[in-house]
């Protein structure tokens, strides 16, 4: 592969226009990048114009594969063969830039990691193993919780802020968040619902990302660890997913720790079905 095929640089709305009906092709296995484009280009202050490594590869005009590499240097990677991660790495290396990790699909993300290590000496590790799924049939839970799923409001802000601190922590994410940081996370730009007890007590949480391309990455599930056990989790991503389906959406996914039997389980359960297997690397 000739490496002028792929195309880099940090103009925001030249790669969307060149790439964006590349990932809207696929908006299941792209809906990474679907939904942080999304973000980058409506929330005000997500995005800084030239702090971003963009990159598309194109053959005969089309495009074929996209990444990009935020301040926090970690690639996101649309899925390539071996030999073209390879190529990407030398490519990056080869112009100087660093990175700290790579997230893609499974095979893709191995790919890249061990090009990058053998081209630069660094030793890669898997961070965590995520299993993709994209919803089929709704099955609602059974048996079902009481209770009932509410749109979480303003009044309902502390609360949630601490529920995404306590998720953040739960899974490993080193982020601050607290209403002066709060419009910069990666929670900000959500719809939250929270599942109730007939009581009003809410106990549990589902985030929806903005519908793209006809769909939406349902993320965060939470509920919190004394509250787990009761079907709550399963009722709220119940709620949301309908609640999605209903606004018009073709695809609903999430992503799952592949580690979390529980979890995985219950999704399968409520009509999610695997579409792939992921994979977070850090380069240390």
């Amino acid at each position: 592969m000739h490496p002028d095929q792929w195309h880099l640089g940090d103009d925001f709305d030249e790669f969307h226009l060149r790439a964006g009906g590349f990932l809207r092709s696929r908006p299941v296995l792209h809906n990474t990048p679907l939904t942080t484009l999304e973000k980058w280009r409506n929330q005000p202050g997500a995005y800084a114009p030239g702090t971003v490594l963009f990159g598309r590869l194109e053959e005969e005009g089309e495009v074929r594969a996209v990444f990009y590499r935020p301040p926090g240097n970690r690639l996101t990677l649309t899925p390539l063969a071996p030999e073209r991660a390879d190529a990407l790495a030398g490519r990056l290396l080869a112009l100087g830039h660093s990175l700290a990790g790579v997230t893609a699909d499974r095979d893709t993300a191995a790919a890249f990691a061990g090009a990058w290590a053998r081209r630069s000496g660094a030793a890669p590790a898997v961070r965590v193993r995520m299993q993709l799924y994209r919803l089929g049939t709704l099955t609602p839970p059974d048996p079902h919780p009481e209770g009932r799923g509410r749109p979480v409001g303003r009044e309902d802000h502390e609360h949630l802020m601490r529920w995404c601190r306590e998720f953040a922590a739960d899974v490993g994410e080193q982020v601050v968040i607290d209403a002066a940081t709060w419009a910069g996370t990666r929670f900000a730009e959500k719809r939250y619902t929270f599942w109730e007890t007939p009581n009003g007590t809410p106990v549990s949480m589902a985030g929806a990302n903005p519908m793209v391309a006809g769909m939406v990455r349902l993320d965060p599930v939470y509920t919190p660890a004394r509250l787990r056990g009761h079907g709550y989790g399963a009722a709220v991503t119940a709620e949301v997913s309908r609640a999605a389906r209903a606004a018009g959406a073709t695809e609903v996914v999430l992503y799952t720790n592949a580690a979390n039997p529980t979890s995985n389980a219950l999704y399968r359960r409520l009509g999610f079905e695997q579409v792939a297997d992921w994979a977070v690397y850090d380069f240390g």
